[in-house]
């Protein structure tokens, strides 16, 4: 057997464990895989961080294998019964290059010049660069239209400035968008960072593609986008000053007076020449050569106003200010004032409900005005309704705004939109988990949750709304709304998985909990989410301690039902490491703090059904220790609960875990018959949509199978 177990093949297997498939298939896949190394070892062996410390431990297990036969058969059968992990990638749709673009040739001659230069080992990446609006965005989307013989296996783009904070994403955010766009499976895009760049570069291996990440501003973002290979071309669009960048730099100069012209004749069209020959002489003294503004302001001729004189603007060397400036002007008052008390509060994106509630007017006024708005330039539209400002517009109008209205009417402003905010997701947050007492809400948010028919759409549209309004609300000295944003975000990652999303509001929440000394029982739920989404990522010291904040916090409330569940998310956090003992240990202490809750106290109605869930832990447990007897016992008192044998409301979903927990049990103690027939109980409780957990079981099932044959 130690043949079919080659070391290559092991250091394979051990650097996608724990950095693999996301959610409780990969999780299951970890645990079985922490086991085998400790009956292998003869001891526990926590699960490395790094890839040079799993190499490492392949090799010790490599070595073990070649006197120890039956071993190397189990190592052997799981990596033979592992779900298959192929990913194919889908070709990916750029957006269509501008139809007006004029005069860069040069440019898309430096940037093809990259993509056809000798290899020589050294990777190939652009750092494409320009002032705002100086059509960086346009030269990387026309590259793309002018190459698609050269990229025949895909090109992607990334846009990053849709993200809750000034910043954008993390590297990990924007390899997650990185491989939405190649299509990839949710279900098969990794949890960790490391997990998400193995991915990357196995499907961009021995392939020829084009990918552009735009509006960056770090170099963190890009840093592990970098190709390795020959065939892929990574261009990074920076608004603004390059970036410290390994790259071939580009710069995308402004157009000179001569395309100038020409792009605003493209614009405007031949029906407007004459407008357009009047105008040009100040309209190329506004733009200087910004491509943005000359499209922009080309648009405005054609309209029927255009022969209005903009008084001088007080943004000489900010061409697209001023653009924004001179598009107001072709605004009716009541448009102008929706479109400045919008932007004040910086969010990522508009809906009408939003900028109504800004505005203070009806939604149906709002959505005509956003129109209106759209028409001159100030806003770009989005799917589903939606809206967005560029940062140099929304700072302007945000700007005028101030000057204008004065600060109260702004302040008013962002506290309509707060308010609003919270009318929307708390109700949706409580309807997308209406039991759970992590989703209580205020009072007069609950009539309103029972007519919520999504609440996790309304949250997942909403999410880096929330995550500004976060950071907003702390701004405007409203500590109780920002607590409450980031709590109403809870059903979003324990259900749909949007931990990247969710993660910037509760690292900002936890903090201001911390700061502003909220009570310990809403101080203790924020650390608690922070906890689960830094675990469900994979960075396992930072959710530890936010854990452990979680424990203190509600043992300092005196709510015993909190304390449990957050020890038991330590014991969790031990489990997915490969420490068995220490995460047992943890789910014994939450058991004991959980039968410490009385009848008739908060949380007594569900102890039940909590104590069964701590069970089924304590027996995962159990069996990566090798107490497989003391576990089959644990699993299979969970599978009764959950069967509804104790007198409990029988649950399909989590019996069929506790079934495949108690199948790789008995399997590991030799009982391959029962485990079959356990399995064969799992697959019959799960719906065709749980296509990853069913993929689990048929390698459990092979396994199982090889193993009774043999």
């Amino acid at each position: 057997m130690l043949e079919v177990v080659a070391l290559s093949a092991l250091t394979t297997f051990l650097l996608g464990v724990g950095n693999g498939a996301a959610g409780e298939i990969g999780k299951n896949l970890t645990l079985s895989a922490g086991a085998l190394v400790r009956r292998t070892l003869g001891r526990e062996t926590p699960l490395p961080a790094g890839a040079e410390e799993r190499r490492a431990l392949a090799g010790r297990v490599h070595a073990r294998l070649s006197g120890d036969p039956r071993r190397a058969g189990e190592w052997a059968l799981m990596l033979e019964g592992s779900p298959e992990t192929a990913v194919e990638p889908s070709q990916g749709a750029m957006p269509p290059a501008p139809w007006a673009f004029t005069n860069q040739e040069k440019v898309l001659k430096q940037l093809v010049r990259e993509a056809d230069r000798p290899w020589e080992g050294r990777p190939r990446v652009v750092l494409l660069s320009g002032p705002a609006g100086s059509g960086s965005t346009s030269v990387a989307l026309r590259l793309g239209a002018e190459t698609r013989d050269r990229f025949p296996d895909g090109q992607y783009y990334v846009d990053l400035r849709d993200a809750s904070g000034e910043t954008g994403p993390d590297s990990a955010g924007v390899l997650l968008r990185l491989l939405r766009e190649m299509d990839v499976d949710p279900e098969r895009i990794p949890a960790t960072e490391a997990g998400r760049e193995r991915l990357y570069r196995q499907l961009t291996a021995e392939r020829r593609a084009l990918v552009v990440i735009d509006h960056t501003t770090s170099l963190a973002q890009v840093r592990a986008l970098v190709p390795s290979t020959p065939g892929v071309l990574l261009v990074v669009v920076v608004s603004g000053p390059p970036l410290l960048l390994e790259a071939e730099r580009v710069a995308v100069p402004p157009l000179t007076d001569r395309h100038a012209k020409r792009l605003v004749r493209k614009v405007a069209g031949p029906e407007h020449a004459a407008r357009v020959k009047a105008r040009l002489p100040e309209v190329l003294e506004r733009c200087r050569g910004n491509a943005f503004a000359l499209h922009a302001e080309a648009r405005l001729l054609t309209r029927d106003d255009a022969g209005a004189v903009p008084p001088a603007g007080a943004w000489p060397d900010h061409p697209v200010r001023t653009a924004a400036h001179v598009a107001s002007l072709r605004l009716g008052p009541e448009a102008l004032r929706l479109c400045r008390l919008t932007a004040l509060g910086g969010w990522p994106s508009v809906s009408a409900g939003i900028a109504a509630a800004a505005a203070g007017v009806h939604e149906a006024t709002a959505a005509r005005l956003l129109d209106e708005a759209v028409d001159v330039g100030l806003l770009e539209p989005l799917p589903d309704l939606r809206y967005r400002f560029r940062p140099e517009v929304r700072r302007q109008l945000a700007e005028t705004a101030a000057a204008e209205y004065g600060p109260g009417a702004c302040t008013d402003a962002v506290t309509r939109v707060l308010d609003a905010l919270l009318a929307l997701v708390l109700p949706a947050s409580r309807a997308a988990l209406p039991e759970s007492w992590r989703t209580e809400v205020p009072e007069e948010y609950r009539a309103a949750s029972r007519s919520v028919p999504d609440g996790i759409a309304v949250l997942a549209a909403e999410v880096v709304n929330v995550g500004r309004a976060v950071v907003v609300a702390e701004e405007h000295g409203r500590t109780d709304t920002a607590l409450w944003l980031a709590r109403a975000l809870w059903p979003l990652q324990l259900k749909a998985g949007h931990w990247d999303e969710v993660l910037p509001a509760l690292r900002d929440a936890a903090r201001c909990a911390e700061e502003n000394r909220a009570d310990e029982r809403t101080a203790a739920a924020l650390h608690f989410q922070l906890a689960h989404c830094l675990g469900e990522t994979g960075r396992w010291q930072q959710a530890a301690r936010a854990a452990r904040a979680a424990v203190t916090y509600e043992r300092a409330a005196g709510h015993l039902r909190g304390e449990a569940s957050a020890v038991e998310l330590l014991g969790l956090l031990s489990l997915n490491r490969w420490e068995y003992e220490e995460a047992y240990e943890r789910f014994a202490e939450a058991e004991s703090v959980y039968r410490r809750i009385g009848p008739g106290e908060e949380g007594a109605a569900d102890l039940p059904r909590a104590l069964a869930l701590v069970e089924r832990h304590q027996g995962r447990a159990l069996r990566g220790m090798g107490r497989l007897d003391e576990s089959r016992r644990c699993l299979e008192r969970a599978v009764d609960f959950f069967a509804g044998r104790t007198g409990a409301p029988p649950e399909a979903y989590n019996r069929a875990r506790a079934l495949t927990d108690l199948a790789e049990t008995l399997h590991e103690a030799g009982d391959d018959t029962a485990a079959l027939a356990r399995t064969a109980e799992a697959e019959a409780l799960l719906p065709a949509s749980a296509a990853p957990h069913r993929a689990y079981l048929a390698g459990l099932r092979r396994r199982c199978a090889a193993a009774a044959d043999r």
